[in-house]
């Protein structure tokens, strides 16, 4: 095969985009088939809780859920895939306060932002797509916030036309909609670094200091329009969400190129980059989490390292010291657990325990109980 002939094929051109097969999707775990967290149902105020790189975002008088929604065989026939995020009202509010706000958010390493080139006279429109059903119909809102640098947001308008329906949108965001030169002047330029870059929104319920005219990039904080619909009015009121892709270019619901599906493996590689959970299948085994030394008869240093490189320092999360056990001479449960020295590639564990081992002695850093978890988490929270 020539050059041009390996261009072309490398290249697939549809509408107004070029989109290259080779490239990794903007959007990571579209598809919603890893939930390292795990995939039963968290009532949550806010934070990563279920479904990996989507932030739960809840600041209302009510409460929602969220669980792994497993689609039947019409479901998949129709959507095409198997796994959805399910969102169900558990406390209502009916009337948003001006400040509050209900929204499901993946952020977007700024790195991986680059190809947008925002920030010049060439940035590139974009296109969102995304498979959704609820059984509140009306105007809902997805929202582009660029939060490096200086700020800019777009809210764009959607209608859920059936009820308990699934239904496919693809929607369009120009660099200039609303005729702005916001995206385009040097102002709107994303750093190229391991910070954020974008915010892709599904709106809820949002109170007015956060709506914005339709489809117009603003400088000013903006989530969605004046008619995004109040999700948090009823305990009746569900949301599912799937099949969510980010391309590069203008295209229609014609056009839009088809969803790239990674594997299972490629899908949790990318995931962790932001979280690496391991933990006790509570199956009985005593699983293995790392080795180390003993410092002394009674503490141990833990090197604990893992794949790939997270994208910063991590935060670690274990649950309590007892959950865990050092394995040397014999099987001893921690009474204390502390932890320094994190970085992108692991972090050095103190395990201690109340006597009986020997310093200088290999040890192992065992689970003791089920529920034992190591979690160190990189994700993109408020940078």
């Amino acid at each position: 095969m020539g050059v041009l002939s390996r261009e072309i094929a490398n290249n697939l051109t549809i509408g107004k985009g070029i989109v290259r097969e080779d490239a990794k999707p903007l959007i990571i775990n579209g598809n919603m088939d890893v939930w390292q967290r795990g995939t039963g149902t968290v009532t949550t105020t806010g934070g990563y809780v279920g479904v990996d790189r989507y932030k739960i975002s809840e600041d209302t008088d009510g409460s929602y859920s969220t669980q792994r929604h497993t689609m039947s065989n019409t479901e998949k026939a129709t959507t095409g895939f198997d796994y959805a995020l399910q969102a169900n009202c558990t406390g209502t509010d009916s009337s948003i306060g001006n400040t509050q706000s209900a929204e499901i958010t993946q952020k977007i390493e700024a790195q991986n932002c680059q190809v947008l080139q925002y920030g010049t006279a060439n940035a590139k429109s974009i296109t969102l797509a995304f498979w959704v059903k609820s059984s509140k119909t009306g105007t809902y809102c997805i929202a582009i916030n660029k939060k490096d640098s200086t700020a800019y947001n777009i809210a764009h308008e959607y209608t859920i036309s059936a009820a308990d329906t699934w239904e496919k949108k693809v929607i369009h965001i120009s660099p200039t909609a609303g005729s702005t030169s916001l995206i385009t002047s040097s102002a709107g330029a994303i750093a190229n670094d391991t910070g954020e870059g974008l915010y892709v929104v599904f709106a809820l319920a949002i109170g007015s200091n956060y709506h914005a005219t339709n489809n117009t990039w603003t400088g000013s904080s903006s989530l969605s329009t004046s008619s995004q619909v109040n999700w948090m009015d009823s305990t009746s009121n569900n949301f599912y969400l799937t099949g969510v892709q980010l391309e590069v270019g203008e295209f229609s619901a014609t056009t839009m190129p088809p969803f790239k599906f990674e594997t299972f493996a490629e899908n949790l590689h990318r995931c962790q980059r932001y979280l690496h959970h391991l933990e006790q299948n509570g199956d009985g085994s005593n699983i293995r989490f790392a080795s180390g030394i003993c410092t002394s008869s009674t503490a141990t240093e833990i090197a604990y390292k893992c794949f790939p490189e997270l994208r910063s320092t991590p935060t670690l999360y274990l649950p309590a010291a007892n959950k865990f056990r050092i394995r040397s001479a014999s099987a001893i449960t921690c009474s204390s657990i502390s932890a320094d020295n994190r970085h992108k590639n692991g972090v050095n564990i103190q395990a201690s325990v109340s006597s009986g081992l020997s310093s200088g002695d290999g040890c192992n850093f065992d689970a003791n109980a089920s529920g034992a978890y190591v979690q160190l988490d990189a994700e993109l929270w408020w940078i």
